[in-house]
């Protein structure tokens, strides 16, 4: 009987502490049953995830890739002015003690011709904000004349040997119907708030998968191993099942600035299956012991037209010539091995 009661005096004081443990060992898709161009970053050993909110923008952070917790909000948009609706797509990038985030917005319709990109700044180095708004950035043909800024969205900023680069999806012209082209730019940056040049087009929907109801070139994302650096991006009509991702690779000591320094993939990498519909706008990151690559991309979630779709993440490799290989994306309830080194803490 002294033993029975020595052991559940030594579980009730076990249980008062915190404990580390290892995560149970698979996950399944959709890993956000409502969501849509997800964008994860892992920084200091922590995963944050970007996301709009009805009319603002909203982050959450989490110790493991797998689980995304529920989010914060970090900024709202005002009630009047260029960014005071349609707020879409944010990305979240640390950048010398600071973070910015960038986003699209603009008047709503149809059409959607008023859509441009702002930058928040973070008054610290804390991704939760509070942030201070930045403005509008130039995405036009003729840098400092604003009235010649162009239609511009999913903006990205990447670093290249020491140089600050903003790739973004846009028009080569003003419109007035939203059913236009959509292509690829490129512009220096000399700093995460400031576009130091003007558009560069890299990519335009040439090819025969990018074609279809509505030619296009959208999501730009960098993926960055070694001396490889691609720019994958989505092509094909977001409300269809067609919708997929293709990549740009850059030539190896090639200017990023030039159109003939980027390689476009001569198939889709990523495409939608019998039982996964239209996957795209991906983000990519590693598990948190760095040894596995993951894809974050969203899907619809029937093969209906529409924008009904959740939040997937799946393991990748690269192939002995450094490109990525993405495989066929996974259905949704396929148990998959969590991240590798994923921990959660219990109490």
């Amino acid at each position: 009987m002294r033993y029975r009661v020595l052991f559940l005096i030594v579980g009730l004081i076990w249980g008062m502490f915190p404990r580390q443990v290892t995560a149970q060992s698979t996950f399944t898709n959709p890993v956000l049953a409502h969501g849509q161009d997800p964008w994860v970053v892992k920084y200091d050993g922590q995963y944050y995830y970007c996301c709009a909110q009805g009319n603002g923008i909203s982050v959450s952070v989490s110790p493991v890739l797998h689980r995304i917790e529920p989010p914060q909000r970090v900024w709202t948009a005002p009630a009047e002015g260029w960014n005071s609706s349609c707020v879409w797509a944010p990305e979240l990038h640390p950048y010398k003690g600071r973070w910015y985030i960038y986003y699209a917005a603009g008047q709503s319709g149809p059409p959607y011709i008023h859509q441009r990109t702002g930058v928040l700044e973070s008054v610290d180095d804390d991704p939760l904000g509070p942030y201070v708004d930045r403005g509008m950035l130039y995405t036009g043909d003729s840098l400092g004349q604003w009235s010649s800024n162009r239609w511009a969205i999913d903006f990205t900023l990447f670093e290249y040997e020491g140089q600050l680069y903003g790739v973004w999806s846009g028009w080569a012209d003003a419109a007035t119907t939203d059913r236009t082209e959509q292509n690829l730019y490129i512009a220096e940056m000399t700093d995460p708030c400031t576009v130091a040049s003007s558009r560069v087009l890299i990519s335009e929907p040439d090819r025969p998968y990018e074609q279809g109801e509505l030619p296009l070139n959208e999501g730009p994302q960098i993926l960055q191993r070694g001396e490889d650096l691609f720019i994958v991006y989505s092509c094909g009509q977001s409300w269809l099942p067609t919708y997929k991702l293709s990549y740009l690779r850059l030539r190896r000591g090639a200017d990023p600035m030039s159109r003939s320094s980027w390689v476009k993939s001569r198939r889709p990498v990523f495409e939608g299956t019998d039982e996964v519909f239209g996957p795209g706008h991906a983000s990519f990151t590693v598990s948190p012991d760095g040894t596995e690559s993951y894809i974050v991309y969203h899907t619809k979630t029937s093969a209906s037209p529409g924008w009904q779709r959740d939040v997937r993440m799946q393991r990748f490799e690269f192939d002995r010539q450094g490109r990525p290989v993405f495989g066929a994306p996974i259905p949704v309830g396929v148990a998959m091995p969590i991240p590798a080194g994923s921990k959660i803490t219990n109490p």
